[in-house]
């Protein structure tokens, strides 16, 4: 059943309405062919973009919808609770795009912002390495100053549509100087040197391409590199801060679907001459269900709205992330104990929306970074 939200404005119920006949028309028939296939959904995400719904957050002059960001995420719910693997899509491209908006000078901005917000471009993040996970400051790729270019060499990890995306955003090291010696590029797709290896091979978002992209020796004119040098790390976590949210919204999309799935088929199904959702320790799961996920969209949107009025959210987006995706695990596989044996099987997406979760609490930092963002805040404070 559709949830029951309470937009800002009629424009944002108005997104909203759009976002579900989309995702009725568009995502629902297609993504259990696409899951099944591994058919990554580059359709779609161009369908979502000329809709308008892949720059929401972003100002008008650079091509952007001028959303709040509570009414962007509720967005990217509303397309997760339809397919996952677009959701997580979704959020990738917002915070690809970030680092522009929030360290490129105002050429690069106009240059480059309008293609990347308009859908006809997908964009990719670049900061994990195979060493360097949870620890971005470890990384070893490497961008060498030579003339008007940089020169980078390395590989990047776990990168959500790796050789599927048009630009990628790149944190590379310009100075053995911890974490103030990493720089940030934006590096296009065909580019002399960039590859993407074999994709993953993953529990779920089957549909969601995931490869190490390799840099070999990847010549990069000065002017795409965004802020300072050494400006890399701070530009890297700042995006971190509102892409965890995105993984909060989409998470806590999934979950709803899972919801709903239970709660109907609790409804259809009988024992003893009655439908299951009758019997009092049933229900009870059903219960703590719903409030696991209204708790989750809850936690999310008060984050968002203290991003909105420009006050500090970084702990309240870990402690988003964290209690929307953990929520997410327990809602989904509570879902498939409900369907039983049918849970368990294809012929129910109970199992897909369990396997999609697993991953939601460990990217965009795990889910015990988030737990030590937390506390290192709190003795701060």
């Amino acid at each position: 059943m559709p949830v029951t939200r309470l937009m800002p404005t009629d424009e944002s119920a108005d997104l909203i309405e759009l976002t579900r006949s989309i995702a009725d028309k568009e995502l629902r028939p297609a993504v259990d062919e696409a899951e099944r296939n591994h058919a990554f959904p580059r359709g779609v995400f161009r369908t979502l973009g000329r809709a308008g719904l892949l720059g929401l957050p972003y100002p008008e002059e650079y091509g952007g919808g001028a959303q709040p960001y509570e009414v962007y995420l509720q967005v990217v719910e509303e397309i997760a609770a339809a397919w996952a693997a677009v959701g997580v899509g979704v959020s990738v491209h917002a915070l690809s795009s970030f680092g522009l908006f929030w360290a490129g000078s105002e050429e690069q901005k106009r240059q480059w912002l309008p293609g990347m917000l308009g859908g006809e471009m997908l964009g990719a993040y670049c900061l994990s390495e195979e060493h360097a996970g949870s620890d971005p400051a470890a990384m070893r790729t490497r961008a060498v100053r030579d003339g008007d270019d940089y020169v980078i060499t390395g590989t990047k990890a776990w990168t959500t549509h790796g050789g599927e995306a048009d630009f990628y955003k790149v944190m590379a090291r310009t100075s053995d100087d911890g974490g103030r010696g990493i720089s940030c590029f934006l590096v296009p797709a065909g580019t002399p040197g960039l590859s993407a290896g074999v994709p993953e091979d993953k529990m779920g978002l089957m549909s969601s391409t995931t490869a190490t992209m390799i840099f070999d020796r990847v010549r990069v004119p000065a002017e795409r590199r965004l802020g300072a040098e050494g400006q890399g790390l701070p530009i890297a976590l700042a995006g971190l801060d509102a892409g965890r949210l995105g993984i909060a919204a989409v998470a806590t999309g999934v979950a709803q679907s899972a919801l709903d799935l239970a709660v109907r088929y609790a409804k259809e199904r009988e024992t003893f001459g009655r439908p299951i959702i009758d019997h009092q320790g049933l229900a009870f799961v059903l219960a703590d269900m719903a409030a696991a996920v209204e708790s989750a969209r809850a936690t999310y949107l008060h984050a968002a709205r203290l991003r909105d009025a420009g006050q500090p959210f970084s702990r309240q987006a870990s402690i988003a992330k964290l209690i929307a995706t953990d929520n997410a695990m327990r809602v989904t596989t509570d879902a498939v104990q409900v369907l039983g044996g049918a849970g368990y099987t294809k012929d129910f997406p109970a199992e897909r929306y369990m396997r999609e979760t697993k991953v939601m609490q460990i990217f965009e930092g795990t889910n015990q970074i988030q737990r030590l963002v937390i506390s290192r805040d709190l003795a701060r404070s």
